[in-house]
């Protein structure tokens, strides 16, 4: 049983949907006791890194969602949830749960293009991702495959040895990161047809190792 975060945060029945869709069984909830059984965690969320820990801590799954990672249990962030896995946000001025050193940065503004056309922000639409290390989450995906995108902010890990993959929206930002058991993508893979939909095959298969 696959263990799908609910903090509130929105996004989950697509997700859950996804994940049915792909034949393995899954539950959205709250509830410690069913996400400590579960084999896996999928942590997806759109909004603010704010409202989310508020919500997160007010529920307590903020030290639930520590105990799985640390429990080496696969782990899979998505969009928010790819945010507030590390140390602290700008967004909000967050404190979050630190799961990979690092803070959570906004795009600048202006942002600009390659031909310095001035970017919409959020980043909204359709992208590519540039793997720089080898993942079996990420098994399969080529470059010219795509990804949808919906942030205003992104992953900035402390280290380079966390970024799995990068994206190019006027700056080249960390769109795939990961750490031990757990990985996380700015993107949201259950919206991103058969090149997401293989991201989650993988992950949902995944035996949470992982080595370069």
């Amino acid at each position: 049983m696959i263990a799908i975060i609910d903090y509130e945060a929105g996004n989950l029945k697509s997700v859950e949907r996804a994940v049915k869709r792909l034949g393995f069984a899954c539950r959205v909830t709250q509830r410690r006791e069913e996400i400590l059984e579960s084999e896996r965690v999928i942590f997806p969320g759109v909004g603010a890194a704010g409202k989310a820990m508020a919500d997160l801590t007010h529920l307590g799954l903020d030290k639930v969602l520590k105990e799985e990672f640390q429990a080496n249990k696969p782990f899979l962030g998505i969009c928010l949830g790819a945010q507030v896995i590390l140390e602290r946000s700008q967004e909000n001025k967050a404190r979050c749960l630190g799961l990979i050193r690092g803070e959570v940065v906004q795009f600048s503004q202006p942002l600009l293009s390659e031909e310095k056309e001035r970017l919409k922000i959020p980043h909204m639409g359709w992208n590519g991702v540039r793997l720089l290390k080898k993942h079996p989450v990420m098994q399969g995906i080529t470059a010219a495959d795509e990804f949808y995108f919906v942030h205003a902010y992104y992953p900035m890990p402390a280290s380079d040895d966390y970024v799995i993959g990068t994206t190019d929206y006027g700056v080249k930002f960390p769109s795939v990161i990961g750490y031990k058991n757990l990985i996380a993508m700015q993107f949201h893979p259950e919206k991103s047809g058969v090149a997401g939909l293989r991201i989650l095959e993988n992950f949902c298969n995944w035996d949470g190792g992982y080595a370069q």
